[in-house]
């Protein structure tokens, strides 16, 4: 049975290659496997990685563990220092003593009402700058990253410009048990996407060097407010404004029938610029996001890029499964070959932006 699978993947992969030959500039090259995304996915949403919160253990094991395989890749570390972009997180505690809800006489107000006894959490914070975290103790300013490395151009005039492909390595961590369980994996959300990050650049590493420079970061504190993303924007290792496109890729590591299947996804934002309209164009399996209710082109770090007046659109197969934010949510519902379909359809739509035309804003689309 598995045999037939792995061929069925095989014929799927070569003829992809040939229509992306022969229709554009997005050339055949190689491939990643079902095998491939398991050993990196298995990895980072391994119990080891302990949910991978902001600020933690297992986030800063998670992201020694992508410097580790950007440099096996061979990319070029472009962090300050070497794969890594510091961030000056500190943990705060903060004290609840209110909360607002809805009036339960009136759903159409909303009131304040106290919290006996007030609540104590702990909240990550980035500052404004390294210098603020002096005065802290230790436990309070954990090493906290963004992990970035980088293919340079080969164009003469392209290599000025670059593609940024990303996700966010950060989940919710450990919680309280349930039947034996307290650790939020994240293999969905979003180890899935690191890995697709992580062989994409593994492929075109291998391919033909692209013709604008390709950016590849994994960022911390999407779950908490696109903090990794918005010290990136304020802290760029090369200016925002030679930024061409931004791919982010997020939870998919299982198919969706709204976008036609097993190796199949969609981009979120499709109406408002000519990205994905040139990626079908080109042969690549990815479709409009069929859930506009959602709002998921506002939902995860390629928005802030947007209203940066950057094309940037996230790709997912999200089928609006119930392990999201679970601790279900483990690498037992993945679904490999739909995974590795993917990954191959989001590299050769990675190599479309990096030699192709610049993607632009339909009127009205930039956000």
């Amino acid at each position: 049975m598995m045999k037939r699978i792995f061929a069925v993947l095989a014929l799927f992969v070569a003829m992809a290659g040939l229509t992306a030959g022969t229709s554009g500039p997005v050339q055949p090259g190689p491939t990643t496997t079902p095998a491939d995304v398991r050993r990196i996915l298995s990895a980072l949403a391994d119990d080891s990685m302990e949910g991978r919160a902001s600020g933690s253990r297992g986030a800063q094991r998670a992201a020694r563990y992508i410097g580790g395989e950007m440099k096996k890749i061979g990319l070029e570390p472009l962090g300050d220092s070497g794969f890594f972009q510091r961030v000056p997180l500190s943990l705060d505690t903060v004290r609840t003593t209110s909360r607002r809800m809805r009036d339960p006489n009136d759903s159409t107000k909303i009131i304040t009402v106290p919290v006996d006894p007030p609540r104590i959490s702990i909240r990550p914070r980035v500052r404004a700058s390294f210098a603020d975290l002096d005065s802290l103790p230790a436990s309070r300013r954990p090493a906290t990253v963004n992990v970035v490395g980088v293919i340079r151009g080969s164009d003469p005039v392209l290599k000025a410009e670059y593609v940024l492909v990303d996700a966010h390595y950060d989940h919710l961590g450990i919680g309280r048990p349930v039947n034996g369980d307290s650790i939020y994996n994240g293999a969905d959300d979003d180890a899935s996407g690191v890995t697709a990050v992580l062989e994409i650049a593994r492929q075109m590493m291998k391919g033909p060097k692209p013709k604008r420079t390709v950016l590849f970061v994994a960022t911390m504190g999407e779950e908490i407010g696109l903090l990794g993303t918005n010290w990136f924007i304020a802290h760029p290792p090369i200016p925002l404004d030679k930024m061409a496109a931004n791919l982010e890729i997020e939870m998919i590591g299982r198919p969706d029938s709204l976008a036609g299947g097993v190796g199949r996804a969609w981009l979120t934002g499709y109406e408002r610029s000519n990205m994905g309209e040139q990626l079908a164009a080109n042969g690549i399996p990815i479709v409009a996001d069929k859930r506009l209710d959602q709002h998921f082109f506002e939902r995860s770090d390629n928005i802030a890029f947007a209203r940066r007046g950057i094309p940037a659109h996230t790709l997912s197969s999200y089928n609006m499964h119930a392990d999201y934010h679970q601790l279900s949510d483990d690498i037992s519902h993945v679904d490999f070959v739909h995974m590795a379909g993917v990954v191959n359809a989001g590299a050769r739509a990675a190599r479309l932006l990096t030699d192709g035309p610049k993607p632009e804003w339909k009127p009205g689309g930039k956000p």
